[in-house]
């Protein structure tokens, strides 16, 4: 009787290692398919990537390294396949998408460049117009109780204290979004630096990467420069109430940076690149400097399932990160071209 009770749990025992055996294999096969991918590009973007990191890891068994070397640097490397993925907060001019050689830029954030400042006597959320910013980074603006800007911020006491503008001293997409949005509103940066991830800059001092113009920041009394909202609120830095085209007054908060985008309504196709600084006065809530940000990948590549798997997930799970970091979930019309774009790569 012993005998056969022993054989019995040893069976027993044995069907029970084999069920545990099989479920982790099936967990295992449907968690994972492995493999790595390297990235490069925006700094703007890099506080969520790094957050999706270990997830998307967990998700897939997928090692991704990502560094935040600037947009231009991003542009850069993608072009010359040294990685896997590039990322910019620039769209792609026509001659940067011809020399990719049939890559694609897919938006999978939108966020907001903040007007930070840092000085003795400053107080929060001081607000300025398109023109009265366009004036300080052109270097008209030497002090912050300037007559403009007093008369914006009745009220508030304003010092005597000299300013200094801190700009990307790299190729950022940060320096597009700020440029391109005085490109709109300030006659005369329109007709003097104009736009693009690089401009010769008439006045101040340059760093590099957002965490670059953050240190530069903390370190310069008086000090003003244009940075993602993350490194602001990372950094407890002061930034500026900025009027949009409905004449409000619109700091980079959630509500804003998703008012901003509710403005989009379509996406080209075939292109994916999206304007969406100073946006139309139907929104009065929006925060009028908020960008898209992008992923560019070749369309056809050797890991078209490790990208597939990635950005699928970034757009639609990773959005939920977003959040935390003030980068607001995508508008459905971005998201629903972002998902088919993404769809189209192959191997």
């Amino acid at each position: 009787m012993i005998r056969k009770l022993t054989i019995l749990l040893a069976a027993a025992a044995a069907v029970s290692v084999a069920l545990v055996l099989s479920s982790g294999a099936g967990a295992s096969g449907s968690r994972a398919n492995g493999g790595s991918l390297t990235g490069a590009g925006s700094s703007f973007v890099s506080k969520l990537v790094q957050t999706w990191i270990p997830k998307v890891n967990s998700a897939f068994g997928l090692k991704v390294a990502y560094s935040p070397i600037g947009s231009g640097g991003g542009v850069n490397a993608i072009l010359n396949r040294t990685v896997d993925f590039g990322a910019s907060d620039a769209p792609l001019t026509p001659d940067q998408f011809a020399a990719c050689k049939g890559c694609v830029q897919i938006p999978w954030a939108l966020s907001a460049t903040s007007i930070a400042y840092h000085g003795d006597g400053l107080p929060n959320h001081i607000h300025l117009t398109g023109k009265v910013l366009g004036d300080i980074f052109l270097g008209k603006i030497k002090k912050w109780n300037d007559p403009a800007i007093v008369k914006l911020n009745k009220g508030k006491s304003l010092p005597s204290l000299a300013m200094t503008v801190i700009h990307r001293s790299d190729n950022s997409g940060t320096t597009y979004n700020l440029t391109e949005y005085l490109n709109k509103v300030s006659s005369g940066w329109k007709s003097g630096p104009g736009k693009g991830v690089a401009v010769d800059w008439p006045t101040g001092v340059g760093a590099r990467g957002s965490s670059g113009v953050s240190a530069a920041l903390s370190q310069t009394n008086g000090g003003i420069t244009y940075v993602d909202i993350a490194f602001s609120l990372a950094n407890h830095f002061k930034f500026a109430a900025v009027q949009n085209r409905a004449g409000k007054y619109q700091i980079p908060g959630l509500n804003a940076i998703r008012a901003a985008g509710a403005t989009i309504l379509r996406v080209a196709p075939n292109n994916g690149g999206i304007s969406i600084v100073d946006p139309a006065k139907r929104q009065p809530l929006a925060y009028p400097i908020c960008t898209f940000t992008y992923v560019i990948v070749p369309k056809q590549t050797g890991k078209a399932t490790e990208l597939k798997q990635f950005i699928k997930w970034a757009l639609t799970k990773g959005q939920t990160d977003g959040p935390k970091l003030l980068f607001s979930p995508l508008p459905k019309p971005v998201l629903k071209a972002s998902l088919k774009t993404i769809a189209g790569v192959h191997s």
